[in-house]
């Protein structure tokens, strides 16, 4: 039975979701994936070994997996308690003693500036003291908790999604947090509007000691990392012109995570957790080996050959090619529970549809298109590790927090949809 190309690559992609499903590392599915695809175009075994070597060599590659290492570093620097206290305080200032309903907005999104694994785990427990007069449910609680915390997770540079995106995509980081920055905002309402609106509030006296230094302290180093991937891309494009902009990029973040690790090591007490204490946990090791995988699995894609001979079929098929750039993301954060993980399983296909040139898909088009789908995807995956530490803290239902998350990601969707239209209808 022969295969057209379309399909040996969502064979594939759906066998590396269900390996991912039977708690095959993602990683390691992308891949074999890869290899499979190679194999399948119609290269011989031995041409296999070249191909996943030229993957492995890849600058960026061992730029991402660099980069990714010290943003966690900076995460467990801002989980501790005293930072975290400070950017409690930071919240509670702005959202003030009738400003209850802000606190609760700014608390999980504060904690989310610099991503982790779990790390709603991380606000959980300052989410429910802000809301501890509330008579609201558990269910109610963990929905707050869960979704404001990724409302900057479309376009903050910190995130792994992120950078994964923008090595796949090749956009201007500027150009891309222009083009995200609004789902923040559709975010922000409809968590206003389904979550928040019809809530009764008890506001207490409590107040907050303001440690000015201290919240300097936390914020100062993620300034340094923002202004350095927005700035340096052009520094590094000027002394390294044979790299490509994925990496120019990469070594821009990099720059600015070393900067703000040496502030954070100065500024650190003789007490404090020591530096990189985590970097041989098994957490860390499945963040390496999917961040691998993903890459790996572009390279090995982009070698088989099968993406033009896809792209030519789709031109001349019935199927809708919008349908197909929003189903598989969603698929794929469903199914993973991760950004990476729609990301990674999804986004070099959707970037190779639309760069064989045969269906007249705009680049900026398909990605808001395919990151909302995705990104709605996660968010309303059932093994999302945030999903599940959330629920687990607040003692809630899982059935009764879909009530209320459901209809955010919903919201996003519609938005994803619409922007989409506008782009392809502006560009196209």
């Amino acid at each position: 039975m022969e295969f057209s190309a379309v399909a040996k690559i969502l064979v594939v992609f759906f066998g590396v979701l269900a390996a991912s499903r039977m708690r095959v590392p993602l990683g390691v599915g992308l891949i074999g994936g890869g290899l499979i695809l190679d194999l399948w175009s119609g290269k011989n075994l031995q041409a296999l070994p070249a191909d996943l070597w030229h993957a492995l060599m890849r600058p960026e590659l061992w730029l991402l997996v660099i980069t990714i290492t010290l943003i966690m570093e900076i995460g467990h620097f801002m989980a501790s308690e005293e930072n975290g206290n400070a950017i409690v305080s930071l919240a509670r200032r702005y959202g003030g003693r009738h400003g209850q309903a802000l606190s609760l907005v700014l608390i999980p999104a504060a904690i989310g500036l610099v991503p982790m694994p779990g790390g709603a785990l991380f606000s959980a427990p300052l989410v429910g003291r802000t809301a501890q007069n509330n008579s609201n449910s558990p269910e109610w609680k963990a929905a707050v908790n869960y979704w404001f915390r990724h409302i900057l997770e479309y376009w903050w540079p910190l995130y792994p999604v992120v950078i994964v995106t923008l090595s796949i995509f090749t956009l201007q980081t500027w150009k891309f947090m222009l083009l995200q920055v609004p789902f923040t905002f559709v975010s922000l309402g409809a968590g206003y509007f389904f979550l928040l609106r019809h809530q009764a509030f008890s506001f207490t006296d409590e107040t907050t000691e303001q440690n000015l230094p201290r919240i300097v302290q936390v914020l100062l180093p993620i300034g340094i990392i923002v202004s350095a991937t927005l700035l340096l891309p052009g520094f590094f494009h000027k002394i390294l012109p044979d790299l490509n902009p994925a990496s120019w990029k990469l070594l821009s973040m990099l720059a600015g995570l070393l900067v703000s690790l040496v502030i954070i090591w100065l500024g650190r007490k003789s007490h404090s957790r020591k530096m990189f204490s985590d970097l041989a946990s098994l957490k860390t090791a499945n963040v390496f080996i999917t961040l691998a995988g993903v890459m790996i699995f572009e390279s090995l894609l982009n070698s088989s050959g099968l993406i033009p001979l896809a792209g030519r079929e789709l031109s001349t098929g019935r199927v809708p090619i919008g349908l197909i750039i929003a189903f598989l993301p969603f698929l794929a954060g469903l199914v993973t529970g991760i950004a990476i993980g729609f990301a990674g399983a999804a986004f070099p296909i959707v970037v190779g549809f639309i760069s064989a040139g045969e269906i007249g898909m705009q680049p900026m088009a398909a990605l808001v298109l395919a990151f909302s789908m995705g990104y709605a995807g996660m968010m309303l995956s059932p093994v999302h590790l945030c999903f599940m530490l959330t629920v687990d803290y607040f003692s809630a239902s899982f059935i009764k927090v879909y009530k209320y998350i459901l209809p955010c990601a919903m919201s996003v969707m519609a938005f994803g949809v619409i922007l989409y239209q506008i782009l392809q209808s502006l560009l196209g």
